[in-house]
């Protein structure tokens, strides 16, 4: 990637930082009260995120390989992966940053309809991982709430009917699109939308082989490489399930669930709940507001007090800022091109 093609992207992931420094509407004071708060656990929640990274890198790197051999060093896809997901965070509609700087980035190493299939490929399995997440959760909510241990009311029973109708279509669209190829449909969708017809046809007509042939690549993962697609997708999976420790170690501050296994399970449906909020509200850049809402309501359905949620919102948010700078400081290093 030319230098100042790079530079464009760090420069509006940077604006966009600043942009949720200057949104961030909670007091200094209370900021710097709750990090003393969480203390030495704030911590692990950081490098709790150096493990859940490699993961995402090592999905990336199987995926890779499924198509062919993978010259680009690991710690370098690495590298890739924390910087895409700090583009994503920061921009609005997530996908917009990070997967086209990932391809241009990898390109040099695999070639154009390689490093755009792998990358496609790893956001689809990301995305289909959190479907499944999600519906694990409403299963693990029931169980609790037969047992007593979770409110089951009117309203909740419509959450959670609407959640496995969501998640329900999610995997099936999924599904479909590993089977056929999504690229070419997706294209397809946005010739019908104003303002984009012009473009999206034109798109289509001049890059046809190029579209099918990745659509190709994404199909083939499925197909005649499954060895490949269920192994990430498990990487993918108990990535997110690992994720919830964040919360975790949180809840051990507050003695919520007696510090066992009751509390990873209390923060698994709190991530699970907060995490689809937030992503129906992917247009907002780091989701502004959208996950602190998640998380208050999350917390309050789990009978905590709302200062728990609101604890919890702000050291995620710490959290992300720092991995977010972390991610366009990498831009900046590490960018010429290496044998594996």
């Amino acid at each position: 990637m030319k230098s100042t093609t790079r530079n464009i992207f760090f420069a509006f992931g940077l604006i966009a930082v600043i942009v949720m420094l200057f949104t961030f509407k909670v007091s200094f004071a209370q900021l710097w009260a709750d990090i003393c708060h969480a203390g030495y656990w704030l911590f692990a929640i950081f490098g709790l995120w150096i493990f859940l990274y490699i993961m995402n890198a090592c999905t990336w790197r199987i995926i890779i390989k499924g198509s062919g051999d993978c010259p680009i060093p690991f710690w370098k896809i690495l590298k890739l992966t924390i910087t895409g997901f700090a583009l994503n965070y920061a921009t609005p509609a997530g996908l917009m940053g990070g997967e086209p700087y990932k391809i241009m980035e990898l390109k040099p190493y695999i070639g154009a309809q390689r490093a755009t299939s792998s990358v496609l490929l790893f956001a689809m399995m990301h995305i289909f991982a959190h479907f499944w997440f999600w519906t694990s959760s409403i299963v693990v909510y029931i169980v609790l709430a037969l047992f007593g241990l979770l409110p089951l009311g009117a309203c909740m029973i419509a959450v959670l009917l609407f959640m496995l109708c969501f998640c329900g279509g999610g995997i099936y669209l999924f599904i479909r699109g590993y089977k056929n190829g999504m690229v070419v449909k997706l294209i397809r969708f946005l010739g019908h939308i104003p303002g984009l017809k012009k473009w999206a046809r034109s798109f289509a007509e001049s890059h046809k082989d190029d579209l099918q042939k990745i659509d190709r690549q994404i199909s083939e993962l499925q197909s005649q490489n499954q060895r490949s697609f269920y192994a990430s997708f498990v990487l993918e999976y108990v990535g997110r399930v690992l994720q919830s420790l964040e919360i975790y170690f949180m809840l051990l501050l507050f003695d919520v669930g007696t510090g066992g296994g009751l509390s990873f399970i209390y923060a698994f449906l709190i991530l699970s709940f907060t995490s689809l909020f937030a992503n129906l509200l992917f247009f907002l850049p780091l989701q502004l507001g959208g996950r602190e809402g998640g998380f208050a309501m999350s917390v309050a359905q789990m009978g905590m007090t709302a200062d728990i949620g609101m604890f919890i919102s702000i050291i995620c948010r710490v959290r992300e800022l720092f991995w977010t700078a972390v991610g366009l400081l990498l831009m900046k290093v590490g960018n010429g091109r290496v044998k594996s």
